[in-house]
């Protein structure tokens, strides 16, 4: 066999050689060898070893370490993360190891005493070929761990891989497995699908397969459904494609997925066309409850349900400035930005060349000049605060200070010029005349 050159970091160099010496046979092993031969980056290191992990954490003593996984020892090195895993199977030895991984092109292995790769189940062959083969049985391998049926998915999305037919045929009979994952597992690889180049087609993947259904059965109930003359696409066609036309951001991606959600449960046919009064509403509850399920961060999960419900803008070009300023302030300054290219991928997966497009052009601009000015003042930046309007109105404290103040907050955003002490303090003045 042709010798094979890996540029093995020195740590991971490190593990082998103190493994060695002890006596144990260790070699790099996984995604490592997979991606060296594709000529992609090496994100990840992990090392397998005849050693047990009690032997592992012995013989590495002196080095920081820490188990999580069973079995598995982790060392810290760095910052970076390496992971050393004893053999599993029967055979306690390498080609045993390589028999319960998940796909052929993950079942190899490096030797770097001897500089080649140890292929016993031909990952070297399907690379070259591009396809995505399970090593021995897909059921028992997915039955294993069904996370698999998701890095399948995943793997195929992000290598352009095919699935080999036995292997897809797998996926969907072991799918309703998923749903047995800690929600944990399966948010981390989906985020992974959603931030390929393009995951529309795995989406479709996904739901032929069954597999979309056991973790986001939400999406399927707009599978087939027609829209109306604003879309050329069914509604599960239009969502994927909105994924595909945003920026690859976990937020804007999770958001894109999500923004259409409640559509089906909205959707009424009324003088023959099917009309989504409030989906954005809708959209808004489901996405925090899925998301919520699915364990995404507090942040994600409210930045996501706030730009859903935000998202139907309904732009025209006789919004005075201060309808700018009012939108702006709505979304907040800070997710402006993601409204506005969210609503952009939304507009372009409507599959009509969207004339809405130039609208949203011009609203961009509008928004980028009343930026360059300042975000608009929210109600905490007001040039006065309750104390002054409870003092010039004469009132205590209550909810009539707050509704004065948000009363100021609007003339404000009408006419900016007017925050000032004097010309606020007139205002109050003038609403305790008007009372």
């Amino acid at each position: 066999m042709a010798p094979v050159t890996l540029d093995v970091p020195p740590f991971v160099s490190f593990i082998i050689h103190r493994l060695n010496a002890a006596g144990y046979e260790t070699y790099v092993v996984g995604g490592a060898v997979r991606d060296a031969l594709l000529g992609r980056s090496i994100l990840d290191w992990d090392v397998g070893t005849a050693a047990s992990a009690e032997r592992i954490r012995s013989i590495f003593r002196d080095q920081r370490q820490f188990s999580i996984r069973h079995g598995t020892v982790t060392m810290v090195h760095s910052g970076a993360h390496f992971e050393v895993t004893p053999f599993r199977g029967p055979g306690n030895d390498l080609v045993s190891d390589l028999s319960r991984r998940d796909f052929t092109i993950n079942a190899m292995a490096f030797d770097p005493e001897q500089s080649e790769v140890i292929d016993p189940f031909c990952g070297k062959k399907d690379l070259k070929q591009r396809i995505l083969r399970a090593v021995g049985s897909p059921e028992e391998r997915f039955r294993e761990d069904p996370l698999r049926l998701l890095r399948c998915i995943r793997l195929s999305a992000d290598l352009r891989f095919c699935i080999e037919k036995e292997t897809l045929g797998g996926l969907s009979g072991t799918a309703p497995l998923l749903s047995s994952v800690a929600s944990e597992r399966v948010r981390d690889e989906l985020i992974k699908i959603l931030m390929t180049h393009r995951p529309s087609p795995y989406f479709y993947l996904m739901a032929r397969t069954g597999v979309l259904k056991s973790f986001l059965p939400e999406l399927l109930e707009g599978y087939l459904k027609r829209q109306n003359h604003y879309h050329r696409y069914t509604i599960f066609r239009h969502i994927v494609e909105t994924v595909d036309y945003v920026r690859e951001d976990p937020l804007l991606r999770v958001t894109a997925l999500l923004h259409d959600i409640g559509k089906p449960r909205t959707r009424i046919k009324k003088e023959g066309t099917w009309r989504f009064y409030g989906h954005e509403k809708e959209s808004a509850r489901m996405a925090e409850e899925i998301l919520k399920r699915l364990r995404f961060s507090r942040e994600i999960t409210q930045k996501a349900s706030h730009l859903i419900r935000h998202h139907m803008i309904g732009y025209s070009s006789a919004w005075s400035d201060a309808a700018i300023r009012r939108l702006i302030q709505r979304v907040g300054p800070g997710r402006i930005t993601d409204l506005l290219e969210l609503r952009r991928a939304d507009l372009m997966a409507h599959g009509l060349g969207d004339q809405h497009l130039n609208l949203l052009e011009e609203l961009e601009r509008r928004v980028e000049e009343e930026m360059r000015q300042g975000p608009p003042l929210q109600r905490r930046e007001l040039a006065v605060d309750g104390n002054t309007v409870m003092r010039v109105a004469g009132l205590l404290p209550g909810p009539e200070v707050g509704k004065i103040l948000q009363h100021l907050n609007e003339k404000v955003l009408d006419h900016p010029e007017l925050n000032n002490p004097e010309d606020l303090t007139a205002l109050i003045q003038s609403m305790g005349t008007s009372a």
